[in-house]
């Protein structure tokens, strides 16, 4: 019933229709659909890097932290530590990361980015520089500064109900030249 008011071609993650149950949060609402076509078009630009969605998170914190333990990445990433595994599992047999007991601690598993990662860290810095371009085509460079400043207001909020100790998101990879997991 509600496809004949907005009629059977249009998409509905695409339109300005807000659902009754979100007229009371339009900003959530727009923020939520926001992020879903982001990681949408985020994960069609990876893909072509041999990544599923999700994935390059565990890169990039590997590639700006060199080894750490799983149960780290598992706390950082937030997520279940099943899907932790899978993805290391993936990663893994795709040569990208390599995993070993923990010298310090035999019980634990050491997850570090391997010297072939180093190529995929230019395809995900590639990929994530054409998907800000995508994201922000169309803003002035000040609307750009102010949208930025704006999403860190809105992260501050979220991540203080999210959790006591949530860090600041220090967005930004690793530094263009060289690989950092190179000569460790």
């Amino acid at each position: 019933m509600a496809d004949q008011h907005r009629g059977a071609d249009t998409d509905p993650a695409c339109t300005d229709a807000l659902p009754l149950a979100a007229r009371g949060g339009p900003v959530s609402h727009a923020l939520s659909r926001v992020a879903r076509l982001h990681r949408f078009t985020a994960g069609k630009l990876l893909k072509a890097a041999g990544l599923y969605p999700g994935q390059e998170f565990v890169m990039m914190y590997l590639w700006d932290h060199g080894p750490v333990r799983q149960s780290e990445l598992i706390r950082v990433m937030e997520l279940d530590p099943s899907t932790v595994t899978k993805m290391l599992q993936r990663l893994e047999q795709a040569g990208q990361v390599r995993r070993s007991p923990d010298p310090a601690d035999r019980r634990a598993v050491l997850v570090e980015a391997s010297e072939t990662s180093c190529g995929l860290l230019k395809e995900v810095g590639a990929a994530w520089r054409e998907l800000e371009e995508r994201t922000l085509a169309g803003l002035r460079p000040e609307e750009r500064a102010e949208l930025a400043r704006l999403l860190g207001l809105v992260e501050g909020n979220l991540c203080r109900e999210a959790s006591a100790d949530c860090p600041a998101a220090a967005e930004g990879g690793a530094p263009e030249e060289g690989c950092p997991t190179a000569g460790r």
